[in-house]
């Protein structure tokens, strides 16, 4: 096995949760390469993932939005790119039309996929030759992942998932400049449903404050914005960041002290960096898409069951002890994720 390209299109959080496969491939066969493709508009994760050897993307969302000609000429040659090689295997885990269409597109006499019963979209089928084992439905997204793909190709999966992802390194955050500790509330969502209400969103803020913590919000909508400003509202000199693009985000989360947020993409990555991370659910499910590694990251709510607030700071306590949070008060201390564990 020489080269082989993985197709995860979308969204951040599930090309996020996709990475381990990377690792999961070189350690299976040394000197691989791997290639990747994806939305535009995720394109970064797998860029910051020294194991991938390409990235092909296109702006297949922002097209269906806008049908602009730019947009349709970029993914003509976005196409071209994913043709002028070939591979040894092509390897969706992500089931739908367009995933199966550039899966169809690659060249490779072996594309793995889906059963029909584990599809987004049942009609992809059409592009496969060899299929995954029945998914697990034990196991969470990323460890699903894993197990299909290695049992597709052979191998076992074997420890914990490596994410191995490296993020530039931001020239200055002025927002978050003045020193102490930061924390990133990400409150932010892809549905009403999944959204934490504002006025748990303000007590969490000033748990975080009474600890020695700044807070800033992100957010990427003008809706967003209006909802950030009124969260800020309620916590003491908190900072409504201005909008960033997926990389700045992703610097921000690098440089924080520790996330709190819903079901979502930056979240996710946020665990992947491994920052201490309270992940909020309201109406997914925590088993199949929650995180969870002690002293590192911890899942609280789930489908139907949003958290209280004392259910928030006490996840936030398994992460960012006391005695952790007054080491990172002091000037020039950066705690390690040992010390947080040691500390739990």
């Amino acid at each position: 096995m020489n080269r082989v390209l993985i197709v995860k299109v979308t969204s951040l959080g599930d090309v996020v949760l996709a990475q381990p496969l990377v690792a999961d491939l070189h350690r299976a066969f040394p000197g691989i390469e791997v290639d990747w493709a994806a939305d535009a508009s995720c394109a970064d994760v797998p860029r910051w993932n020294p194991g991938v050897s390409r990235v092909l993307c296109a702006p297949l969302r922002r097209y269906k939005k806008q049908r602009g000609g730019a947009d349709l000429k970029a993914i003509a040659a976005s196409i071209a790119e994913l043709r002028r090689v070939k591979y040894d295997a092509v390897i969706d885990v992500h089931g739908v039309y367009k995933s199966a269409i550039i899966a169809f597109l690659a060249r490779s006499r072996r594309r793995y996929g889906y059963r029909s019963n584990d599809l987004g979209e049942q009609g992809a089928a059409f592009a496969y030759t060899r299929r995954f084992a029945p998914r697990d439905g034990s196991v969470g997204a990323c460890e699903g992942m894993r197990k299909s793909v290695a049992g597709a190709l052979g191998y076992v999966v074997d420890g914990a998932p490596r994410f191995d992802l490296a993020i530039p390194k931001p020239v200055a955050l002025p927002e978050v400049a003045r020193g102490g500790p930061f924390a990133l509330l990400f409150h932010a969502t892809s549905g009403e449903a999944k959204k934490w209400p504002v006025e748990r969103w303000h007590q969490v803020g000033r748990h975080l404050i009474e600890r020695g913590m700044r807070v800033a919000l992100p957010w990427g909508s003008e809706s967003e914005h209006a909802e950030a400003v009124s969260i800020a509202a309620g916590i003491p000199d908190a900072i409504v960041l201005p909008r960033l693009r997926v990389e700045e985000v992703a610097q921000h989360i690098d440089q924080c002290a520790l996330v709190v947020g819903t079901d979502t993409g930056f979240v996710h990555l946020a665990s992947a960096l491994d920052k201490p991370t309270v992940m909020i659910f309201t109406a997914t499910s925590r088993k199949h898409f929650g995180v969870g590694m002690p002293g590192r990251s911890v899942s609280v709510g789930d489908d139907g069951a949003a958290p209280s607030v004392a259910e928030v700071c006490e996840a936030i306590e398994t992460v960012w002890p006391v005695d952790v949070a007054a080491r990172a008060a002091q000037p020039g201390v950066i705690p390690s994720p040992q010390d947080r564990l040691s500390a739990a």
